[in-house]
């Protein structure tokens, strides 16, 4: 249907003449009845989505968009409805192929879990659990214990506590440390990450007040001494691990902000955003400090995610010294922060791959999606190319190019991982509506455009999921 335009256009006739063809509600659940595709749709869905659609062509007549008559007749009706209500019946929670070489890919949901991981997760959800019950004396429990251990070993901390996201981790920390007290913090760490998470507002819901110091790009020593006063009570470092500061800087080192804060009697903090266990410089990545090296130079309490780096589910993690932790764990907010059991059977199978480093690059797919070589990129993308050229000869061009993945995630921004891209170019249908059409695919495959070309990174696609995007590619582009 076409809508009128505004502006100069004259206005459009309405033909108010269509209102009363438009077919009755009750008549058109009498023939979907007889409608085989929806006969599992239960009957108050089909009723419900009956009235909308038939309000919406309404809509479309009165606002004078081309609808005709025969557009009513019930012949032509009836199967648009049928489309609309299997529309509406489809999961709006729905898996994606993610071809757009973002490997933590927030908006695809950052961190694919491993099967083992996932084997923990049905579990915990099909039977009954431990979740606060002490198998050891048969009395109630902590769900932290379930964790704690693990993270401690890992991190070298003296203890640790879970709550359902980093920007939770950080507001409980701040509420318990630093409540109608200072935090003092530098002026090129007061980050903003996505969905509007600043550390300026984060720092006033949780009742402290925040004390700027040094510059956007250079902060001494000094300017943390002067700032602080008998109100005091928090040093914070935040690592910016969704942009970067290069050229002329300089930030505190932990140690010195640690003695700083031990001189003063004021504990040390680093919100380090996206933590890691595994040091991927290995990689070709730019060094970023993994969690065990910032426990290990004294900071007194470190936060980070655990559906990033880390490669688990969606968790805030603190870890520290106990006598913080253990007040923190006290402070009445961590109830309504909890995880559930969901995320601490996800979080401990990902933990238990961590203690040899070789098995979790193997097993966590994040990792090993960073740890991947460039020939094994480049021999997934060749086998989908040959079968697609098999399949497809004639209907499309396929090529193989160069292209660059990003980890993502909000973590070591600009910094590139080498990889291929299968290339996808049409003379018969438009880059734009190929990207669309696929995107609308029960299982929806997700690329990017490029130079007209709708490009599908092979870095993020796994091995499991190549005959599938090779059979959507088929059925779409046939």
């Amino acid at each position: 249907m076409h809508t009128s335009s505004s502006g100069n256009n004259p206005p459009v006739a309405i033909n108010k003449k269509l209102l009363p063809l438009l077919p009755k509600v009750d008549e058109c659940l009498l023939i979907l009845q007889h409608k085989d595709q929806l006969e599992t749709v239960p009957r108050n869905s089909q009723k419900k989505a009956t009235r909308d659609y038939i309000n919406s062509i309404r809509q479309n007549i009165l606002k004078g968009d081309e609808v005709s008559s025969t557009d009513l007749e019930k012949e032509n009706f009836i199967p648009g409805l049928v489309e609309y209500i299997l529309e509406k019946q489809k999961k709006r929670f729905r898996r994606v192929i993610n071809g757009t070489g973002v490997i933590i890919h927030t908006n695809l949901g950052r961190s694919i879990l491993p099967s083992k991981t996932m084997e923990t997760l049905y579990e915990a959800g099909n039977r009954y659990s431990n979740l606060e019950f002490d198998l050891n004396t048969g009395q109630r429990g902590s769900r932290y214990s379930l964790v704690e251990e693990l993270l401690c070993e890992l991190t070298g901390a003296e203890a640790g506590l879970v709550v359902n996201n980093n920007a939770a981790a950080v507001l409980i920390v701040l509420e318990t440390l630093a409540k109608s007290r200072e935090v003092i913090v530098s002026r090129g760490q007061l980050v903003e990450i996505g969905g509007s998470f600043r550390i300026p507002d984060i720092m006033k819901r949780s009742g402290a007040s925040l004390v700027e110091v040094g510059a956007t790009n250079r902060t001494h020593l000094r300017d943390y001494e002067q700032a602080i006063t008998e109100d005091t009570g928090l040093l914070l470092k935040v690592h910016c691990s969704n942009y970067r500061i290069v050229g002329f800087t300089k930030e505190v080192p932990n140690e010195e902000l640690v003695r700083l804060g031990q001189n003063h009697g004021i504990p040390v903090m680093e919100d380090l955003g996206s933590g890691c266990f595994v040091d991927l410089s290995h990689f070709g990545l730019m060094k970023e400090p993994t969690v065990q090296e910032v426990v290990a130079s004294g900071v007194d309490v470190v936060t980070f995610s655990g559906d990033k780096l880390l490669g688990g589910p969606q968790a805030g993690i603190i870890v520290g010294r106990k006598k913080i932790i253990d007040k923190i764990k006290k402070n009445p907010l961590n109830r309504a922060l909890r995880i559930d059991k969901f995320t601490l059977a996800g979080l401990e199978s990902i933990l238990r791959l961590y203690p040899d480093e070789t098995t979790a690059l193997k097993t966590i797919p994040t990792l090993a999606m960073i740890a991947m070589p460039l020939d094994l990129v480049n021999k997934r993308a060749q086998r989908i190319l040959r079968r697609l050229r098999r399949d497809l000869k004639g209907k499309c061009t396929f090529s193989i190019i160069d292209s660059v993945s990003r980890v993502g995630g909000g973590a070591m921004p600009e910094q590139n991982l080498p990889s291929k891209a299968l290339a996808l170019e049409s003379a018969d249908v438009n880059v734009s509506t190929l990207e669309r059409t696929l995107r609308s695919q029960d299982v929806a495959v997700i690329g990017r455009i490029e130079d007209n070309r709708l490009l599908l990174d092979l870095r993020t696609v796994a091995d499991d999921e190549i005959a599938l995007l090779h059979e959507t590619l088929v059925r779409v582009l046939s």
